[in-house]
């Protein structure tokens, strides 16, 4: 059996299908959840992705924080199951508090979509094993809420454990403090970044880069040979 991958659906959610659509060109299979259930249909891994949950009220990701679903995901990436957020998917974990720190509106309050430049800073976690750290990838980028920020104990904490996990290189785009675009947990099976991976993984989509395509794969065989 292939390594089962679920993607959950908000409503506001726009690229839960792109994401599907990356897990199997990665070689897995993409399980769709819907935000009202509560059961994860036996996967063994999940991605919150991006797009507008209820359309931002509140904060970006507050209210999907409390969706039944999320009651399962907070358990099992307690537990130790891989757990990838995209975008509004990383503003719900921070919400969560699976991941350190907050996103905010970006410095320039603008939104921005642009192709973005990134450095690998950790290629220890189940999501990110198919790149070196230090690696330079390409990855595009959408969001209006996009501004990381944390308390500085907080983030001398992640740069000494190694818990920035993407960085972005020549342009800021937002705002966000020491340049950090991704972060994980203690533990390491929780990744959030602001980019889309999932919109590079085919030459023929987007930019024409797979940059994107190495999470996927990552988590892929991390789970087969789990």
């Amino acid at each position: 059996m292939s390594a089962r991958i679920g993607v959950v659906t908000f409503p506001g959610t726009l690229d839960d299908r792109d994401t599907q659509r990356a897990i199997r060109v990665a070689g897995a299979e993409a399980v769709p959840l819907w935000h009202k259930d509560k059961s994860l249909a036996q996967v063994d891994a999940v991605v919150l992705p991006g797009g507008f949950s209820y359309g931002d009220y509140l904060r970006a990701g507050a209210i999907s924080r409390f969706s039944p679903v999320m009651e399962t995901v907070i358990e099992r990436a307690r537990a130790g199951m891989p757990v990838l957020g995209i975008c509004n998917g990383f503003q719900i974990l921070t919400e969560t508090h699976l991941l350190p720190g907050a996103m905010l509106q970006n410095n320039h309050r603008h939104f921005v979509c642009r192709e973005q430049k990134l450095r690998v800073e950790s290629a220890s976690t189940p999501w990110t094993s198919d790149y070196t750290a230090g690696q330079e990838i390409h990855i595009p980028l959408k969001n209006i809420d996009g501004r990381y920020v944390a308390d500085e104990r907080t983030l001398d904490a992640l740069e000494a454990e190694g818990r920035v996990v993407f960085r972005y290189l020549d342009v800021n785009p937002n705002g966000s403090l020491r340049d950090i675009a991704g972060v994980t947990n203690e533990a390491g099976n929780v990744v959030g970044l602001m980019p889309h991976p999932e919109h590079a993984v085919e030459p023929l989509i987007g930019t024409g880069r797979t940059d994107g395509l190495g999470f996927f794969t990552s988590i892929l065989k991390k789970l087969v040979n789990a």
